[in-house]
């Protein structure tokens, strides 16, 4: 056709493969010349036809402009996506040490390039995890959280409108009811944001323990708190005992319809969505089904809290919106910061550093609980697994072994020199370090997405997938047949003590167990078999190992500084990573990494005599019962695992039986050349 069209002053907008095929087999001629009149009969005879050739050009012209129109849109897109990524792969926002790591990263990142990684992300593409087709289908309806976002920030109107209605009303607090993926974000928020002027004080209650349940009761004025019941399957156990108790609690404060203090999010079709119904909740809000719990930070189950505080939503959404278009399918490979985090997690795991150590600036920090289930419970699997250490004080570079990778989250105009020195020494002793900074502190909606897509992408590099948890569902039935236990016989099983100490007992099982039985010795003080036991325990760590401290104990402030000291204590005589974990709320967290992925984990449960206790309305049993029963259920399963596991029970005040267990720990360490079995 360029043959036949070529003449002056014309204009021609061939593409460039058609102009190249000319330019190789075409004849230049002046073809046009001298055939006017001819061109004139043909379309004569052509109106006759009944074809216009009106019509036909207009509809080119259209097809023309919309085609151009198209590529241009791509252009900017693509524009935005480079931009996007340079800004936050940036030296204001990431700054890597990755050392000997660093070659791996690029090839690994130029390799995700090859296979249209983020391409066939955003596509749905679930072949990225598994090439099972049964496999595949669950995958492709987990994938909503790739565009929750975007959704959210055209529908922010909705959460925030209904916010103000609460404020209006008199509401002063909110409580979120929930465990796992729905109250680890609110969690965030109610750490970070104070709550703008007449919006609400956000609580997040994801604990059994009836300590801390009388706890956050008492600080409550029940008439005037709105409570967010929140479970994506709606029939969460705790989230649903939590409801019927303060349920309770409001009634009992003359409100005739406690029911207006109360407001769901859930997905659609779940048993809550019906219960609120019935027990006529101030409202519901139905969740897009497609996006799991854990990566659902940026849908209802996060910004319905966040807007009760009075967040600007837009400010949350939009650094989100943002992110994903720099990780999304327009953007450059080198400049994709989900690809590259990605990439680091997951090489950083092949050689061997898989305990992902996160270092969180005191204003955000309760986002390493956050990451640490999505990690956790996403790659946690088949034997596999990054191991999330959060909220470990850094130490000196020898403190640490080589299975460390380190990832700090700062904010800029917050310096935090001591933390600097310390990352600068890690990085000089050759600890791959990176650096990520957050412009302000609504950037966390851009972090909650740039992980999930790392997540996603180390998942692949792990050939896991990253959407599933097929351990979680152990600790849950044992617990059930445990509770079942107890209305039969109205009482929990009693344990046998291997030890007992001043205000301590130790339990154990399993193949384990077997080598930690103390013989007695003569002379024995009370205490002596104990220090024995823990003191087998601890020397079954061994180089590469991670020791977790699984505390069923909503604790105190003093508490939980007991508890921090006892992490370092253990950290340090031991060297190796240490997490800790509250029950039963890891349970829906870095429980699935416990049981499902690599043996390395060596727990230490610790369980707490029941004093006062809270009943729960409707149910046979009290939260006591509940937890007791939740923390021998997930002790069968991590023995049923063949897990190293020691439980330690504190009876009396629990402050000073943790003095006593921290004096133990000490004992037992005591005498150790420091260095852990290789």
């Amino acid at each position: 056709y360029v043959t036949e069209l070529a003449g002056p002053d014309t204009v021609n907008t061939m593409p460039p493969d058609t102009l190249k095929a000319f330019e190789d087999h075409g004849t230049v001629v002046e073809s046009l010349k001298g055939k006017a009149a001819e061109a004139f009969e043909v379309l004569a005879r052509l109106a006759g036809t009944g074809l216009s050739l009106e019509e036909a050009c207009a509809k080119l012209e259209r097809d023309g402009v919309g085609s151009f129109a198209d590529s241009f849109h791509e252009l900017i897109e693509r524009v935005e996506a480079r931009r996007m990524g340079l800004v936050w792969t940036g030296p204001a926002h990431e700054q890597a040490s990755l050392g000997a790591l660093q070659p791996a990263v690029d090839a690994r990142v130029a390799a995700l390039a090859q296979a249209k990684f983020a391409e066939r992300l955003f596509a749905h593409d679930p072949t990225l995890w598994s090439k099972d087709p049964a496999v595949g289908k669950t995958i492709g309806n987990r994938l909503g959280w790739l565009e929750a976002p975007t959704t959210m920030l055209d529908e922010r109107g909705v959460p925030e409108g209904w916010a103000k209605e609460i404020v209006a009303e008199g509401y002063t607090d909110a409580v979120v009811l929930g465990m796992g993926g729905s109250s680890l974000c609110p969690e965030v928020f109610a750490h970070t944001f104070e709550p703008a002027p007449g919006y609400l004080r956000l609580h997040v209650l994801d604990s059994t323990d009836p300590v801390g349940v009388a706890r956050l009761r008492a600080r409550l004025d029940p008439k005037r708190t709105l409570f967010v019941v929140s479970t994506k399957s709606g029939n969460t156990s705790e989230t649903l005992s939590f409801a019927s108790y303060f349920e309770e609690e409001v009634r009992a404060q003359g409100v005739d319809s406690p029911g207006r203090n109360f407001v769901a999010i859930t997905d659609p079709g779940s048993p809550l969505e019906a219960l609120a119904l019935v027990r006529k909740y101030r409202r519901t809000f139905l969740n897009a089904p497609d996006v799991g719990g854990r990566y659902s930070a940026l849908t209802y189950f996060g910004l319905v809290p966040a807007a009760l505080t009075g967040v600007e939503l837009a400010r949350l959404l939009a650094p989100a919106v943002g992110m994903l278009k720099a990780c999304g399918p327009r953007a450059g490979a080198s400049e994709n910061p989900g690809l590259r985090l990605g990439a680091l997690l997951g090489e950083a795991w092949r050689v061997g550093r898989d305990k992902l150590t996160l270092v969180v600036a005191p204003p955000a920090a309760a986002l390493g609980a956050w990451l640490e289930q999505l990690l956790a419970e996403s790659t946690g699997k088949l034997g596999k697994g990054i191991v999330p250490i959060a909220d470990e004080p850094l130490g000196a570079p020898l403190a640490y072994g080589s299975d460390r990778l380190f990832v700090s989250i700062g904010l800029a105009g917050k310096a935090q020199p001591e933390t600097e020195r310390a990352l600068d020494a890690l990085a000089a002793a050759g600890h791959p370090v990176l650096r990520l900074t957050l412009g302000a502190l609504t950037d966390l909606g851009a972090e909650f997405a740039r992980w999930e897509v790392a997540t996603a992408v180390a998942g692949a590099i792990l050939e896991v997938d990253p959407f599933d948890e097929p351990n979680v569902s152990e600790s849950k039935a044992n617990t059930a047949a445990v509770l079942a236990a107890f209305e039969a016989d109205g009482a929990l099983t009693p344990a046998h003590a291997i030890a007992r100490g001043e205000s301590l007992s130790a339990y154990t099982g399993g193949l384990h167990g077997s080598d930690l039985k103390p013989a007695a010795a003569e002379g024995d003080r009370r205490g002596d078999a104990l220090v024995r036991v823990l003191a087998a325990h601890l020397g079954h760590v061994h180089r590469g190992d991670y020791l977790a401290l699984l505390a069923y104990l909503d604790a105190s402030p003093a508490e939980a500084a007991k508890l921090a000291r006892l992490r370092l204590l253990l950290r340090d005589g031991l060297q190796v990573a240490t997490t800790l974990g509250a029950g039963p709320r890891y349970l829906h967290s870095t429980g699935q990494l416990h049981k499902g992925g690599p043996p390395s984990g060596v727990y230490l449960m610790l369980t707490a005599e029941t004093v006062a206790d809270c009943a729960i309305p409707g149910a046979p049993y009290s939260f006591g019962v509940l937890i007791d029963a939740q923390a021998q259920g997930d002790f069968e399963s991590l023995v049923a695992k063949n897990r190293r596991v020691l439980r330690i029970h504190l009876e009396g005040e629990r402050a000073v039986a943790l003095d006593h267990l921290l004096a133990a720990c000490e004992q037992a360490l005591a005498g150790r050349s420091g260095a852990v079995v290789s």
